[in-house]
């Protein structure tokens, strides 16, 4: 049984995301081969051979592969998938943009964000915004699977040592270009990554308290910042901050809950958290049923105590 695992990076390193598929794909069992495809992404190749578990890289080098283009990407896995039983990649936007493309071109149905592995056909994914669990099991002789990161633990990235193999690339097929990127710069720690996240909702009542509230308490905590989909609609903060179904899906060792009433798609992005703190002057408030610590009161003066506090 062989798993190819799609690397997500950015041509210079591997992101974090691909040591979750990594250690899914270890859950499933059998070799486990990374395919790293994009442009002077050698360092990448690398990184990806460091990673324990994995038995083969693969790299594909070639300019059409720079912006890692859903149909490029998804023309030249289909083009190697022969002899694989697994193809995985990380539930996030590439991958969500990807493996899709995958599934149809193999005529496969994709077996979407899992959070377990049963045995090598059998998985379990959330449904119904995380409310429900589904036991799914696909008798397709190609399985392709997405993974959410928060499901599994990373892979080690040191301790392997394995072949770097270069392969053919595929033909540029043309059909969609990237032109421009928006990168937002933060000294904070990556959201999807953080350790701690420190998030504020509705309550915060505009974007002006949601920074002098909350920053200086992310700042103390080495936290990153996170919103409910309320605040990020009503302008508080960008979407990027997002936290939830459709937004980030985060577990951090620490979420703090500020100002967030606990709709079930916010829950649905956070509740997997190791310690949930909530701070909402609501005693009835949603975000209490999953919070292992709540306080009652009014976030205005609560948050500046636990900041002076800390």
């Amino acid at each position: 049984m062989s798993i190819l695992v799609i690397a997500e990076h950015d041509n210079a390193g591997l992101k974090a995301a691909t040591l979750n598929a990594v250690t899914a794909a270890a859950k499933i069992g059998g070799d486990i081969h990374v395919l790293v495809a994009g442009a002077g992404c050698g360092a990448v190749a690398e990184q990806a051979a460091k990673v324990t578990g994995v038995s083969k890289v693969k790299v594909v080098d070639a300019a059409h592969y720079g912006d890692q283009t859903g149909e490029n990407l998804a023309a030249l896995i289909v083009a190697n998938a022969s002899g694989y039983t697994h193809i995985i990649a990380a539930a996030t936007s590439n991958g969500k943009n990807t493996l899709p493309r995958v599934a149809a071109l193999l005529d496969v149905a994709q077996i979407s964000e899992i959070i377990s592995v049963v045995d090598a056909d059998t998985f379990v994914r959330p449904i119904y915004a995380g409310n429900a669990l589904a036991t799914v099991k696909s008798s397709d002789a190609t399985k392709v699977i997405t993974v959410r990161t928060t499901g599994f633990d990373a892979a080690a990235s040191s301790g392997g040592s394995t072949a770097i193999e270069a392969i053919a690339a595929g033909p540029d097929l043309g059909q969609s270009k990237l032109l421009g990127r928006e990168l937002t710069k933060s000294a904070r720690p990556e959201l999807a990554a953080a350790k701690i996240i420190v998030s504020g909702g509705r309550g915060m009542g505009n974007g002006e308290n949601y920074h002098k509230v909350l920053e200086p308490l992310a700042d103390k905590l080495g936290a990153a910042l996170g919103a409910s989909r309320a605040a990020v609609d009503a302008g508080f903060v960008p979407n990027d901050y997002q936290v939830g179904q459709t937004g980030k899906i985060v577990a951090p060792q620490l979420y703090i809950a500020i100002g967030i009433s606990g709709a079930i798609q916010h829950l649905a992005g956070m509740k997997d958290s190791k310690v949930i703190v909530a701070i909402n002057k609501d005693p009835d408030a949603p975000i209490f049923q999953v919070a292992d610590y709540g306080l009652v009161a009014d976030l205005f003066a609560a948050v500046p105590e636990l900041t002076a506090a800390l």
